[in-house]
């Protein structure tokens, strides 16, 4: 079975709300083992919405739209509804007192513009809303099953679990699984090159690129009857990615850098401490965000001001004078710096250029160092982006050449 989604929403095309319904549809029908091709968004106008639904009932076997089922005027579901399915509108009045008693129930007055949540399209049923006021709506247009839940995320997570999925699937026992395959130190467009052929290749399993912070992710998604036979398919293809990749590997599915990172330092009873300039402490927050970090992240000097790097750090005067604050000596001292006033085993150097305005170096610029007790690296990198990303992008690049560092892996300047 093809399901589309379609969103409604003026707030959605604004970007004044994430539409997160789409994410958790997406998982749910891939969980359930349903095809699902297509997203759409469209604003709270009539017609519009209208005409995004007739295309997507000429394409697929069902539809699950989201919003347009409050009691104000601009919401327009039903109506479209309606009319993509040519009948008319009518009153149902079990639902009605259905929502005179919740209100009672309150010990609030009903406004009378909620009685628009009775309405239905004529010769559809109305699914129970356990968590708010607006019920969804079940029905046929054409050939295709329209199924309309409201736009609150609270309120349509339950209604989807427990009445559109087991609805949509039916006697359908097929599962769609994925794993992904988490990678760094290589272009998106690198690792499609080095993956070419399996990407042409596959049919089941599929192959897909995923960009995001810096790193490269490979989806590996396969269907079969159940979870363990999608993943015997999926095993020989991660197989080959891995061996194909080596080291750009770093990890798959809920495998962060940091809690990689953080593992890494345990096994081997190692402590983390970091020294961050032009990041302000964002590689320390990503470590902190682990839960149990504590047992090896000892802490953080974030040495934004030249003067804070010779006094908290011991950065040398002469060494800022003769190579510049954003340089890789700079890098290689506050490195070691932090692991000798942090009393660690591991430390991090990093200094940059973020933006908008260059300092001595161009906007990008960062050089990132490592202090371990088989001696220091440092590499430099050129970021691309505005400041946010190019200071995301460093926050990455430091977990990461942290990683290396553990693991042995060669790294120079680059």
């Amino acid at each position: 079975m093809i399901v589309e989604v379609l969103a409604v929403g003026t707030e959605l095309l604004l970007g004044q709300i994430v539409n997160s319904n789409a994410t958790r549809i997406g998982e749910r029908l891939a969980d359930a083992g349903l095809d699902h091709y297509q997203q759409t968004v469209v604003g709270d106008n009539d017609t519009r919405i209208v005409t995004a639904l007739t295309a997507a009932c000429s394409r697929s076997d069902a539809v699950i739209i989201t919003g347009g089922l409050g009691p104000t005027q601009d919401d327009l579901t039903r109506e479209a509804m309606a009319r993509a399915a040519g009948v008319e509108l009518v009153f149902d009045e079990n639902q009605a007192d259905r929502l005179r008693a919740r209100w009672k129930l309150r010990g609030r007055t009903m406004p009378e513009s909620n009685l628009q949540q009775a309405e239905r399209p004529e010769g559809s049923t109305l699914i129970e809303n356990p968590k708010g006021t607006a019920p969804g709506i079940r029905m046929r247009i054409g050939e295709t099953w329209v199924i309309a839940l409201p736009g609150v995320p609270a309120e349509m997570i339950p209604m989807l679990e427990n009445d559109v999925i087991p609805f949509l699937r039916g006697d359908n026992t097929s599962v769609v699984a994925s794993r992904l395959i988490r990678t760094w130190g290589e272009s998106e467009s690198a690792i499609a090159e080095l993956l070419g052929d399996l990407y042409g290749s596959a049919l089941n399993p599929t192959i897909a690129f995923l960009a995001s912070s810096g790193e490269i992710k490979v989806r590996i998604t396969a269907k079969a009857a159940n979870r363990d036979e999608a993943m015997k398919l999926i095993a020989p293809v991660e197989a080959t990615v891995r061996d194909r990749l080596g080291t750009l590997v770093f990890g798959a599915d809920g495998d962060t850098i940091e809690v990689v990172v953080l593992d890494t330092l345990e096994k081997r009873g190692w402590t983390l401490g970091t020294a961050e300039s032009a990041t302000g402490g964002l590689v320390a927050g990503r470590i902190t965000s682990v839960p149990g970090s504590s047992r090896t992240f000892r802490g953080s000097i974030v040495a934004y001001a030249t003067d804070v790097k010779e006094t908290a750090l011991g950065v040398p005067a002469d060494v800022i004078a003769a190579n510049g604050v954003v340089s890789e000596p700079v890098a290689v001292a506050m490195a070691e710096g932090a692991r000798s006033a942090l009393g660690v085993d591991v430390a991090l150097g990093l200094t940059g250029s973020a933006g908008p305005d260059p300092q001595e170096q161009p906007v990008g610029t960062f050089m990132i160092s490592v202090a371990t007790p088989d001696g220091t690296r440092v590499r430099t990198f050129r970021m691309p982006g505005d400041r946010e990303r190019i200071r995301t992008f460093a926050t990455t690049a430091s977990l990461q050449l942290i990683r290396l560092s553990l693991q042995g892996v060669e790294w120079g300047t680059g």
